[in-house]
């Protein structure tokens, strides 16, 4: 079989440097590249005298989810959302539970053509309010994510980043200026588990964490995948979750996932489900408003709680969403608290399903 050559597709952050290499100034690795070579991302390298995206308009794993999944339980409760992804990530995650995608090095794992304008279009077919780019980060695809997103405010489809926010000041300002929500893997607090299992740096994360808090209105959760003897230590959830409310606020929901044993990481067992409840009362305790357990049944650990008088706000077992307690302003029905975040005067009815698609060209 002949495989024909990636099209390739221009870039903007780069930049010649004395030695004669092109670097790719979109995430903090600021790959340096030689002709033909690229980036560890792998969809983005030098062509010539530029810096190419190779995967430009080439997706996979659409699939039609609960916004719920992302996760995101303060965005349009209920609501369904059109989900892809591409080959290549900016980080090196030994855990990373997407490594078929994230980690391809096969040009052909993304058999669809996925335009723009098409793209949109056929979420506005299926019902979709949402997009999200997610399987692996959207930074290295930032300007085909861009364009998707400018075509869906066009057609009144909100545009979902699942990132893990590891991207240089000028393509972050870009990137979040055309997305509606996003979540951000918050995947530890200390810079030796990035440097020693995600190949990079806490500190970039953090900024880009404040940046979207402060500078945007992007709606912003974060996710922590808790890991059994690397990051669930009561120190690292107190410092975390404290660094949190005094930087974010306490309004920005956290998410504590379960891990399973997966590609790098198959000797660590699963995350007891005690861990998390564990992580989610610290959370409380250090004034996080909205904290949720996640990757286990837990009905509690996953329904939303009015943060001033404990009432069951929004209920959910799984992603399918039980009581519903916020009234048209989006306050709690029992003392009128406001509740944060994006939501309509009645959820949406979404539920649980899982449904694949095949995009039609």
């Amino acid at each position: 079989m002949i495989v024909s050559p990636p099209v390739t597709h221009p870039t903007r952050y780069w930049h010649l440097l004395d030695d004669g290499r092109l670097q790719c100034d979109v995430c903090p690795r600021e790959c340096r590249l030689h002709e033909g070579q690229r980036g560890l991302c792998y969809v983005r390298g030098r062509e010539g005298d530029e810096v190419v995206l190779y995967s430009y308009g080439r997706s996979s794993g659409f699939c039609v989810d609960p916004i719920e999944k992302k996760p995101l339980n303060h965005f349009l409760p209920g609501s369904s959302v059109l989900s892809f992804g591409t080959a290549g990530c900016n980080l090196a995650c030994k855990f990373c539970q997407n490594w078929d995608m994230s980690k391809s090095r096969e040009m052909d794992t993304l058999a669809d053509t996925a335009m723009p304008v098409r793209l949109v279009e056929t979420a506005v077919e299926l019902g979709c309010q949402n997009i999200a780019f997610t399987y692996n980060d959207p930074v290295v695809f930032l300007e085909y994510a861009v364009d998707v997103a400018k075509a869906c405010r066009e057609l009144g489809v909100k545009s979902v980043a699942v990132s893990a926010g590891y991207i240089q000041d000028a393509p972050r300002r870009e990137f979040f200026q055309h997305m509606d929500a996003t979540n951000i893997d918050l995947k530890a607090f200390t810079e030796s588990f990035y440097k020693k299992i995600c190949g990079g740096e806490l500190k970039n994360v953090l900024e880009t964490l404040q940046y979207i808090a402060h500078e945007t209105d992007v709606w912003l959760e974060l996710t922590t995948l808790i890991i059994p003897g690397e990051n669930d230590s009561d120190t690292e959830l107190d410092a975390m979750t404290a660094w949190v409310v005094e930087n974010l606020g306490p309004d920005v929901p956290m998410h504590f996932s379960a891990f399973h044993p997966d590609w790098k990481m198959q000797d660590i067992p699963a995350t007891p489900s005690e861990t998390l409840t564990k992580a989610r009362k610290i959370a409380m305790q250090n004034g996080v408003h909205y904290a949720y357990t996640g990757n286990i049944h837990d009905r509690v650990g996953g329904s939303t709680f009015c943060p001033s008088c404990r009432e069951l706000i929004i209920e959910r077992d799984w992603y399918r969403l039980g009581s519903w307690g916020l009234n048209e302003q989006g306050c709690c029905h029992t003392c009128g608290e406001s509740i944060a975040g994006v939501f309509e005067a009645t959820p949406g009815d979404w539920g649980s399903r899982r449904v694949p698609i095949k995009l039609l060209r």
